[in-house]
């Protein structure tokens, strides 16, 4: 009877300390703060929003690296575009002029997981040669896998700039 009160008591207590590990594990990943100026992860992830608002521009290929395999976003038209359909060039693409990237936010949850909401402009030229500067207001969601940073949603809405 005393073995048998024990291993009850024993049992208990491991699934309550495992319980208690399981609600730290999830409060840590919903703690969240804003990245500061000098933050080295912040930082590289900007850098590459740079080189992807510049993309149009370079053709620097910079999809293929940042875009997870699993990647949706929403294009500036509305509709739902993967990895595979950012890589592939469409005839309609014309060429882009001054790529800039403007101001960006970073949010972090937790160590593995970013929201970053910023925006960017590019001269669109299209086919009869007429220009015009499009600016996309977008958020991007950044996740850490395998000790990698990847894209995997993005959200964009444009505004053309007359």
């Amino acid at each position: 009877m005393k073995n048998r009160l024990c291993s009850i008591r024993s049992f208990t207590f491991a699934a309550g300390y495992a319980i208690q590990l399981l609600c730290l594990n999830l409060a840590q990943a919903q703690e969240s703060r804003w990245a500061t100026a000098d933050d080295p992860t912040a930082k590289a992830l900007i850098d590459w929003e740079r080189q992807w608002a510049e993309a149009g521009c370079t053709h620097n290929g910079i999809e293929k690296t940042i875009l997870a395999e699993d990647f949706l976003g929403t294009s500036p038209h509305g509709s739902l575009y993967t990895k595979q359909e950012s890589l592939t060039p469409t005839p309609r693409e014309k060429p882009e002029e001054a790529c800039t990237l403007y101001e960006v936010k970073v949010h972090f949850f937790g160590d593995s997981m970013a929201i970053l909401y910023g925006s960017e402009s590019a001269i669109h030229i299209e086919a009869n040669g007429r220009r015009h500067r499009v600016k996309l207001t977008w958020t991007d969601t950044w996740l850490k896998r395998d000790g990698a940073w990847q894209v995997v949603a993005a959200q964009d809405m444009p505004r053309e700039i007359r």
